[in-house]
């Protein structure tokens, strides 16, 4: 009977090496500033809503 072979490591080496380098030539935000930015807004599309619904 033919031994079952694992891959498992091949196949994710790729996205490793991928998430593995940092790129210095793009803008860097803190996660909570991306947080924040997308609750306000959504709070400011829900009070458009509300005051200019048609």
């Amino acid at each position: 009977m033919a031994k079952k072979n694992d891959s498992g490591f091949q196949s994710s080496a790729g996205l490793m090496r991928y998430f593995d380098v940092e790129n210095e030539k793009g803008i860097k935000i803190s996660p909570y500033a991306v947080v924040g930015l997308a609750i306000a807004t959504i709070v400011i599309v829900e009070i458009c809503t509300i005051f200019f619904s048609l």
